[in-house]
């Protein structure tokens, strides 16, 4: 096709706008002020209206003018054998240890992934321990149940992206 019909037949794109707006009581945006780390780059929370998240502790979305991204690799706990709540700590710990050599905090996570091979049992767990360790405007979230991870024996792995 030559240059000149590509350009006749290519559709203009136009941008996707979404705006911050009130989501169900305990859903989506807190009007809270951010924490201290957004006030050294512009960052907002994308919350569609008619579109809250699943759940309490999940953003739909951000909007980030940042100068860097750190990508974290799927991190899991280190005793396999302990219960899940402690596992969970564990890979928390873990990902907060691999975020403060990048000069980070969970105060700039904006997009965590979990993987479980046992979802159904151990997702509420999970929500109740990721509270623990982020705060308001909570990250934009995915979890997916899987039958198997990398590592024999392992049952969750969490993967975080922030901006500085």
């Amino acid at each position: 096709m030559d240059h000149k019909l590509r350009a006749r037949t290519k559709k203009k794109r136009r941008p996707i706008r979404a705006t911050v707006a009130s989501a169900p009581a305990g859903l989506g945006h807190d009007p809270s002020p951010p924490p201290s780390a957004w006030k050294k780059r512009a960052l907002k929370v994308l919350a569609p209206a008619g579109l809250p998240p699943a759940d309490l502790g999940y953003s739909q979305g951000f909007l980030a003018d940042a100068r860097k991204l750190v990508v974290l690799a799927g991190n899991g706990p280190d005793d396999l054998a302990a219960d899940m709540e402690t596992q969970m700590h564990q890979t928390f710990r873990r990902i907060e240890r691999v975020l403060r050599e990048a000069g980070a905090t969970f105060d700039h996570v904006i997009f965590i992934r979990s993987y479980f091979v046992h979802l159904a049992r151990d997702l509420p767990v999970f929500r109740k321990v990721r509270r623990q360790y982020l705060s308001r405007p909570y990250p934009a979230s995915t979890v997916v149940g899987v039958t198997a991870l990398a590592v024999p024996g392992l049952d969750i792995e969490v993967e975080v992206m922030a901006v500085l």
